[in-house]
């Protein structure tokens, strides 16, 4: 592909800081310009680091407003916005740059492709806001190129709700993670007590309610055990933690809640093993950091989180919402001797180098790119 001038849109410059600089790297060694539309929130520092990169601010993209004179209004901004910068192609990432940003490309003739990073609780749940969702993505994912999802279940659903062209879709594994940041340090936990730890915003979606219910199960069999949650709440997310709920929980001495944190090194190496419960992810990052960090995971049997384990291999699948069987999962862990728990963790780190390995996304990404 001969040197262009692309624009990546998302609706956070945190997800730009978190998910996207893979890419932007590899556009960049390939010899492309590269500007980013976001709104901009602290997270902007990226540009310090990737000083090639320009950021142009989005205005009107609020992620959580269902006012659809708002949304109007962001469909204008991103006409205005593209009619003004000329890029040759677009790269939409999360709901409603998919949504308006193609419609916004289409009607200037752009070349663009969508990126479904997950579902989002508007298509988790039930309701009108899903009703309307899956209208708008019917009217606008024909607007893209190319359709590409971070599982291939979250790519056959669309498919069989019609809501994509099967010629126009494919799927890569996630985003990817840096496994030269994400890297053991190479000491091994030797302490007695055995920490499983949640890391995530605290919604109800990620399955935090039935790691406390596991919690409870598993303390009533081992004294020496530890639960951390570390994460904050997510207040504009209707599936948030409830204030009382999380009190409740953290009145019990065994749970300890950390809070937010943006060192999520430090508390991964401090923990025997991860858990996500989640019941639905896009391709869950904070698995594949522990994993890459020679932890064992235990996350659940559902698109995007069953992607990343092999099976007592390198951690435990356990179904959706089943606080028992995620608390059997965490005593088969807590009865395996060490060596065979370092065997784990090391069998998850081989398998993000061969398979989630950041720099390895960005290669198939842009080979999609290109391809076109």
């Amino acid at each position: 592909m001969k040197s262009k001038k692309i624009a990546i849109v998302a609706n956070t410059t945190w997800n730009i800081y978190n998910f996207r600089l893979n890419i932007i790297r590899k556009l960049i060694s390939e010899g492309h310009e590269v500007i980013v539309m976001a709104p901009v929130d602290k997270f902007i520092t990226y540009t310090e680091t990737i000083r090639e990169v320009t950021h142009i601010p989005i205005r009107h993209l609020d992620r959580d407003s269902v006012n659809p004179i708002q949304d109007l209004r962001l469909m204008f901004e991103l006409v205005r916005l593209y009619r003004k910068h000329k890029p040759d192609l677009v790269l939409h990432y999360t709901v409603k740059p998919n949504i308006y940003g193609g419609m916004a490309a289409r009607l200037l003739g752009i070349p663009s492709i969508g990126v479904i990073t997950g579902l989002g609780y508007s298509l988790m749940h039930e309701g009108w806001i899903n009703l309307i969702t899956r209208i708008l993505y019917k009217l606008s994912l024909p607007s893209h190129r190319k359709v590409i999802f971070e599982n291939g279940d979250d790519k056959i659903l669309f498919e069989k709700a019609g809501l994509v062209n099967p010629k126009k879709s494919l799927s890569i594994k996630g985003c990817g993670v840096d496994t030269t940041f994400y890297k053991p340090n190479g000491h091994s936990r030797s302490s007695d007590l055995i920490i499983f730890t949640f890391i995530g915003r605290l919604l109800y979606d990620k399955g935090v309610r039935e790691f406390i219910e596991a919690a409870h199960i598993v303390k009533q069999q081992n004294q020496q055990v530890a639960f951390w949650l570390i994460g904050d709440l997510d207040k504009e997310n209707p599936s948030s933690v409830r204030n009382d709920d999380l009190v409740r929980w953290i009145r019990d001495p065994s749970i300890y809640y950390h809070g937010a944190t943006d060192n999520i090194r430090k508390f991964i190496e401090q923990s025997d093993c991860i858990v996500l419960p989640s019941y639905r992810e896009g391709m869950p990052r904070v698995i594949m950091e522990a994993m890459a960090m020679e932890r064992p995971v235990i996350t659940t049997d559902t698109a995007g989180c069953r992607e990343t384990v092999d099976e007592k291999v390198n951690g435990y699948l356990v179904p959706v919402k089943n606080s028992i069987a995620l608390a059997k999962a965490m005593n088969d862990f807590i009865a395996l001797v060490p060596e065979a728990r370092t065997e784990m963790g090391r069998s998850g780190r081989t398998k993000v180098l061969n398979e989630f390995d950041d720099r390895i996304i960005a290669d198939q990404l842009y080979q999609m790119l290109v391809s076109e």
